[in-house]
């Protein structure tokens, strides 16, 4: 199923435990990323439209995404094999080089996904993450930008800040003055933080 509008087609993902639903934003070349959200489930995206807005301009950059809706979106272990279900799907359309972006419980999916695909991800994006099931951080080897609102009420800037601590070079910490956690307000702002950063690192 396609829509034009956005310009990505519904994919529909294996895994042993059910099929996860997706949508991928085609692009030549062998760079991609995959996209997940938070515990709110869905096809959901910080930022005013974030996801969806980057997923399209960023194929004009030669990066195809992949947007993954979680089967269970409040169970790491189980979101974090849907994030490899992605990843392997990327590999699958001959991506040799990709990025995980994920926002809130998203960016501690993130984290995780990338550490269990050395070579292929090689960079990751968290924006208001959370600090529990982040803590691999501390071992991956790959850039890492971590986005988070001053103002954030439901998982505070700390939770950033803790894994920036934890984490190897390169790093990078972004705190969005009066920004809360959906990142609305700064949402511009965070926008040129994440395009940046991923065409510049993959």
């Amino acid at each position: 199923m396609e829509s034009a509008d956005e310009g990505y087609r519904t994919v529909t993902l294996p895994t042993p435990a059910g099929s996860v639903e997706a949508r991928h934003y085609p692009a030549a070349g062998s760079v991609g990323a995959v996209w997940v959200g938070g515990v709110g489930g869905g096809f959901d995206t910080p930022a005013r439209g974030l996801y969806p807005r980057l997923c399209a301009d960023l194929t004009g950059h030669g990066i195809q995404s992949l947007r993954v809706r979680f089967r269970f979106p409040t169970r790491l272990d189980e979101a974090v094999a849907d994030a490899l279900a992605g990843l392997d799907f990327l590999a699958a359309q001959g991506v040799t080089r990709a990025a995980v972006i994920g926002h809130s419980f998203g960016g501690a999916v993130a984290i995780r996904a990338a550490a269990a695909r050395p070579g292929l991800v090689r960079t990751v994006v968290t924006l208001a993450t959370q600090g529990y099931g982040a803590d691999v951080a501390r071992g991956l080897a790959i850039p890492l930008l971590l986005i988070h609102g001053e103002a954030d009420e439901v998982l505070a800037p700390e939770c950033s800040m803790y894994v920036h601590r934890i984490a190897r070079e390169p790093k990078a910490l972004v705190l969005m003055p009066g920004a809360g956690h959906c990142l609305d307000e700064t949402a511009e702002a965070v926008c040129r933080e994440v395009r940046d950063w991923l065409t510049e690192r993959l």
